[in-house]
């Protein structure tokens, strides 16, 4: 992930645009598919902060890529894991953005505990070995779907 993302430049306007929309063809899509799912955790998406940055780029949201994993508890806290977790590395990625170019979906931070709640959230729902290891292995088909979307 670090390589495909890496070589974005977020303070150069084409390569930044370039960046938000690869994003925007794999965020929306595990978005959409976790708002269809009941996951015990309240989470707030960030498609229309993608959207918003993209709007004032000049661009509209692609297409997202198609996304589908194994429908059970711990897949949805696999994904999650990663759309949740991203923004932690976002807040970072904004300090890179140049100057009077949109950040909203970079910015898009958790409130103060957040983070810390959702953690704990997720260790209670853990079961055993077996449900890590499918929230692990939804988790990596959220990478390999972003990955693509590089």
């Amino acid at each position: 992930m670090d390589a495909a993302y890496g070589a974005y430049r977020l303070d150069d306007r084409e390569s930044y645009t370039a960046f938000l929309i690869a994003h925007a063809r794999a965020l929306p899509a595990v978005e959409a598919w976790l708002s269809d799912r009941a996951i015990g955790f309240a989470w707030r998406p960030r498609r229309d902060a993608l959207a918003a940055d993209l709007a004032a780029l000049g661009c509209d949201m692609p297409e997202p890529l198609p996304f589908a994993i194994a429908d059970d508890q711990a897949a949805r806290w696999g994904a999650l894991y990663v759309t949740e977790g991203s923004r932690l590395g976002g807040v970072m990625l904004a300090r890179q953005v140049g100057e009077g170019l949109p950040r909203a979906y970079l910015e898009s931070a958790f409130g103060p505990g957040e983070w810390r709640d959702f953690r704990q959230a997720l260790d209670a729902a853990a079961d055993d070995a077996a449900w890590i290891d499918r929230a692990v292995a939804a988790a990596e088909r959220v990478f390999m779907l972003y990955k693509q979307a590089a």
